[in-house]
Order: C-alpha cells, then sequence, then structure tokens
C-alpha cells in the first residue's frame, strides 16, 4: 500500500492548540483524574431552554430537508431584524449567509477572497485558526505586533503595515485570547483607512455581546454601505448564545462577496442543519427574551472577571491585564521564565502534571511566555484553580 502524502494546503496548517489543550482534559478525566479545566473557549451555560424548545418545534414542523446553501429566508431575515433593532444596520438578506458555526464564516470568507502570494494582516495575539485558514488559502500572514499598545490594535499599526499585496486585515474584537475590545472610534478608523487603501476586513464577531461596560457591544455592520464593501462580517450563536455545539454562524458583506461565498459552501457543508436555523431566526425575533438570556450570561462573566484578575496579579510571576470582554484571562508568565521553566509550555505543562489544571499556552496564539486562561467556568473552579497556582509557583 502506498504511503499516504499529505496535501501541500493541509500539511501547511498546525492542530488547533485549543483543541488540543481540551482533548489533553478529556483524557485526563476518562482516566479518573479530577481536572480544572481553564482551557475550553466554551461557555459553562447551557444553551436558553427556549432556544431548545424552538429547535424542537421546528423539527416536528417537518424542518428536516435541504435548506438553500444561504440558508433559509427566514433566517437570513432575522438577521437584517436583528441587526437592524439592536444596532441601527442598513442591512439586506442578499448579504446574509448562514454557515456551520464562526468558524466555517471565516473559511467561506478567507477562501472567496484570497489567492496564492495575497498578504494578510493578523494582530497579534491571534485565535488560533486565523493564520491556518491564510495558510490554506496559499496566501501569506503578515503579523502586527499589539503589545506595546496593551494588545489593542490602532489605525497606526495597520497603516504602517500595509504593503503592495496587502489584500485583506482580519480583526477581531472583543479578543480571544486578550478579552481586549478595540473602541468603536478607533475601529471605524482601522476600516475606513482599509477601505481607502483597497484593503479587505473580516471582523469576527464571536463574542460581540460579551463586552464589559463602559465598553459595548459593536458591529461593523452598521458602517455606511460603501466602507462595508470591504467588510465580511463573521458572527456566530456559539458563544454569546451558549450554542457551541450547534454548529451555527452567518457571515455579513456585500452581495457579491456573499454570492461566492455561498459557491462555495455549497460544494462543502451545504448548509447549517435546518431546524437549528429555524430555532436561531425565532430567537432573534424573541428579540426581548434572547437579550435578558445573553444578558445574564454577561453580567457573571463580568463577576468572575472582577474576581480572577487580581487573584491572578496575585500569584507569583504572574501578570495579567484587564480584559473588557470575552471571558478570558492572557497571563504574562515572563516572570517565571527560567532554568527550571525555559518557555510558557514549561509553565502550563507544570500546571497539568503537578496540579491537574489545563490552560493553553500563548504560542498557538502568536505570544510564547503567556497562558489564555478561561473563566467560563464555575468560582469554585476557578478559587480552586488559583490557590494551587500560588501554590506551585510560590517563592522559595
Amino acid at each position: 500500500m502506498a504511503n499516504f502524502v499529505v496535501s501541500e494546503n493541509v500539511a501547511a496548517m498546525h492542530g488547533s492548540s485549543t483543541m488540543i489543550a481540551a482533548q489533553m482534559a478529556s483524557e485526563m478525566r476518562a482516566k479518573g483524574i479530577d481536572v480544572i479545566d481553564l482551557s475550553v473557549g466554551e461557555p459553562d451555560f447551557d444553551t436558553p431552554e427556549f432556544i431548545k424548545n424552538l429547535a424542537i418545534e421546528g423539527l416536528r414542523s417537518g424542518l428536516t430537508k435541504y435548506t438553500p446553501a444561504a440558508g433559509l429566508a427566514k433566517f437570513r431575515q432575522s438577521i437584517v431584524d436583528f441587526y437592524a433593532k439592536e444596532f441601527g444596520a442598513q442591512l439586506t438578506p442578499n448579504e446574509i449567509a448562514a454557515s456551520c458555526g464562526g468558524k466555517q464564516a471565516l473559511f467561506n470568507a478567507a477562501c472567496s477572497l484570497l489567492d496564492p502570494g495575497d498578504e494578510v494582516l493578523i494582530p497579534k495575539p491571534y485565535w488560533v485558526t486565523f493564520p491556518e485558514i491564510v495558510h490554506f488559502c496559499r496566501a501569506t500572514p503578515k503579523y502586527i505586533e499589539t503589545e506595546a499598545n496593551d494588545f489593542v490594535l490602532t489605525a497606526e499599526m495597520v497603516k504602517a503595515a500595509i504593503g503592495a499585496n496587502t489584500k485583506l486585515l482580519i480583526v477581531n474584537s472583543p479578543n480571544n485570547p486578550t478579552g481586549r475590545v478595540i473602541p468603536k472610534d478607533e475601529l471605524i478608523r482601522i476600516i475606513e483607512l482599509c477601505a481607502s487603501r483597497g484593503v479587505y476586513v473580516i471582523t469576527d464577531e464571536c463574542y460581540l455581546f460579551f463586552a464589559y461596560p463602559p465598553a459595548e457591544p459593536f458591529s461593523s455592520a452598521v458602517l455606511p454601505k460603501d466602507v462595508r464593501e470591504v467588510v465580511c462580517v463573521a458572527g456566530s450563536f456559539s458563544k454569546t448564545f451558549a450554542m457551541t455545539g450547534w454548529r451555527i454562524g452567518y457571515t455579513i458583506a456585500n452581495p457579491e462577496w456573499t454570492k461566492a461565498m455561498v459557491k462555495l459552501q455549497s460544494h462543502s457543508a451545504t448548509h447549517p442543519t435546518s431546524f437549528v436555523q429555524y430555532a436561531c431566526a425565532q430567537a432573534l425575533d424573541s428579540f426581548d427574551q434572547t437579550k435578558a438570556a445573553v444578558a445574564a450570561m454577561t453580567v457573571e462573566y463580568e463577576r468572575r472577571r472582577d474576581w480572577l484578575i487580581p487573584e491572578l496579579n496575585n500569584v507569583n510571576g504572574f501578570k495579567c491585564g484587564m480584559p473588557e470582554g470575552a471571558f478570558y484571562a492572557f497571563v504574562d508568565v515572563r516572570g517565571l521564565l527560567g532554568e527550571k521553566f525555559p518557555t510558557s509550555a514549561a509553565v502550563a505543562e507544570s500546571l497539568l502534571k503537578e496540579a491537574h489544571i489545563v490552560v493553553t499556552d500563548g504560542e498557538g496564539f502568536g505570544a510564547d511566555g503567556f497562558l489564555r486562561i478561561s473563566y467560563a467556568t464555575s468560582m469554585e473552579n476557578l478559587k480552586n484553580a488559583v490557590k494551587q497556582m500560588r501554590e506551585l509557583f510560590a517563592k522559595g
């Protein structure tokens, strides 16, 4: 039998470090080890009960067949109506396409736009999948360092990075892994700059509604139509609606870009699950009930954040800024690095082996020397984890 040779497109990719960490936690649990998993990038809340009931309603009404590749007309209209109510955006259904989660939305957007040799600007630190999508498209990632501005991207940074071959900028706010939020006015300046230079922008708005006061949710879908010509919003129900396993997302882009993404999806996933689309459409139409469910989760994440960040800063060798959104703490552990811990991966390994705490090493996010800690878990777990971290890394 001939040896299997992986395609160049896939060989250029790395496995997802966040998924690898989650797998380690699962394997340890299977061995009966009591694990505190601070790696997981998903809400610890269950999907709101009324959304589950809507999915059942869709099933019972016979929504078990194919839908158009772009998604149900009702689903696309519900996105239009929701963004109008929430943000005052003026969208049309031919700008909307359903996708199997935010990750496929990003793949569809990038693969329908990029050619080999195109340059893609990616601010660091980045979500682990961004560079892998670019490599898959045989485009070239160009990274923008943001640490000097506490991990917040600015228009000046983007302006300095744009080159002759720059085709695309990928922006993620609220950010994974840092939890930082780009101020509304700055994000508008960034997108307007890109529009003036003919550079497309994908805005990953997966954590859109997890912004803590005084930060506010802001979507680039509200920008004037001439500016939005270069923008694709990648949206998702996974995080803010606690629906990670449902695999449902969407894109908002100009009609031609949308048409190209639908064409691509028609030959891959075809469309997201029919009755899931129905449930999401109905949930968005139930505006007040849905907003209340999301707000309740946001308040709890903010409570955890407010407790956790000061506590992490009291762990020897740890330093962590205050995130304005999402549910991650991005911890600088360079104060621990040396002979015992040559890299942040060694710090993560020590936490895993000695304290049975699973975190994600920053190297996968383009930031060796950092750890991503998710607080999408119980306060009990967070308190136990911090206690063990203090003991593990105590001076002396």
